[in-house]
C-alpha cells in the first residue's frame, strides 16, 4: 500500500500543515468607526505571518491598529483616517475619497470587512474610475474589479518589494523560509512518484498517461489534477 496523497494528509490537519498562528504578532484591521481621526506610527516591526513589514498606528483616541507598512513610511509619521481627498502614503480612507489614479493596497471586499485584497510585499492596486455603480480598481493581477465606494483602503505601495531579488543560493534557505509558515517543502511532483503513491505516478518518462481532469464522482484520494477544467484537449 502506498502513502497517502498530500491532499489527503492536508485534510487531516496535522501539525505539518497547520499554520503556526501562535507566533503571529498582528491582525490587520480597520475597526476605527466612521469618524475622522489622526494617528502616529509608533513602531515598524516584522511579523512572521507577513511578507512585508508591519506598522503599528496609535490614534488620538488611543485605538491601535496594524497595517502592512507603506513604502517610505517612518516612525512618528502622521497618518490620517477617513480624510477627504487624502493622497498621502499610509493614509486610510474610503475609495470615494481617494483621487483617481492613486495607488492603494489593503482594500476591503465589503464596507467594514477589513483588508482583503492586495496585502503582500511590493503590491499595489490603482483606482481607474469612479462611476455611479462603484469604484473601478485595477488589481496587481491586472484584473479590474468594481468595489463599493464606502470600502476603505490604504494609500501607497506595500514595502518589501525587493525581497525576491535576493537569491536563495542554497536549498536550506528555501527550507527555512517555508518552515516559518509551516509550508510543505520540498513538494514532490505526482508524475515523479510510483503508481502506488499517486494516480499520476509510474510509466516511462515523466508523463501522466491519462486525463488530468478528475472524474465527476472521484473520491477524495483521486480528486487530483485539473478540477472542473474550462477546456480540455489540444488547442487548435
Amino acid at each position: 500500500m502506498g502513502k497517502r496523497l498530500i491532499s489527503q494528509r492536508r485534510g487531516r490537519g496535522t501539525t505539518t500543515y497547520r499554520a503556526p498562528s501562535h507566533r503571529y504578532k498582528s491582525k490587520l484591521n480597520f475597526n476605527m468607526g466612521l469618524n475622522s481621526n489622526t494617528g502616529t506610527v509608533t513602531k515598524i516591526y516584522h511579523d512572521p505571518a507577513r511578507s512585508a513589514p508591519t506598522a503599528e498606528i496609535k490614534f488620538n483616541d488611543n485605538k491601535i491598529i496594524d497595517i502592512p507598512a507603506s513604502l517610505g513610511i517612518k516612525i512618528n509619521q502622521s497618518i490620517s483616517y477617513n480624510k477627504l481627498n487624502s493622497a498621502n502614503s499610509g493614509d486610510i480612507s474610503k475609495l470615494e475619497n481617494i483621487p483617481e489614479g492613486t495607488l492603494i493596497y489593503c482594500i476591503e471586499k465589503t464596507p467594514g470587512s477589513g483588508p482583503t485584497f492586495c496585502r503582500s510585499a511590493g503590491n499595489s492596486a490603482r483606482i481607474l474610475a469612479k462611476t455611479s455603480e462603484g469604484i473601478l480598481v485595477e488589481l496587481p493581477s491586472k484584473k479590474k474589479h468594481l468595489f463599493n465606494a464606502r470600502c476603505r483602503a490604504v494609500i501607497g505601495t506595500i514595502a518589501g518589494g525587493g525581497r525576491k531579488e535576493k537569491p536563495l543560493v542554497k536549498a536550506g534557505k528555501a527550507y527555512h523560509i517555508m518552515k516559518a509558515k509551516n509550508k510543505l517543502y520540498p513538494r514532490v511532483s505526482g508524475v515523479a512518484m510510483n503508481a502506488v503513491d499517486h494516480p499520476f505516478g509510474s510509466g516511462r518518462g515523466r508523463h501522466i498517461g491519462k486525463s488530468k481532469v478528475a472524474p465527476r464522482n472521484a473520491p477524495p484520494g483521486r480528486n487530483v489534477g485539473l478540477i472542473r477544467a474550462r477546456r480540455t484537449g489540444r488547442k487548435r
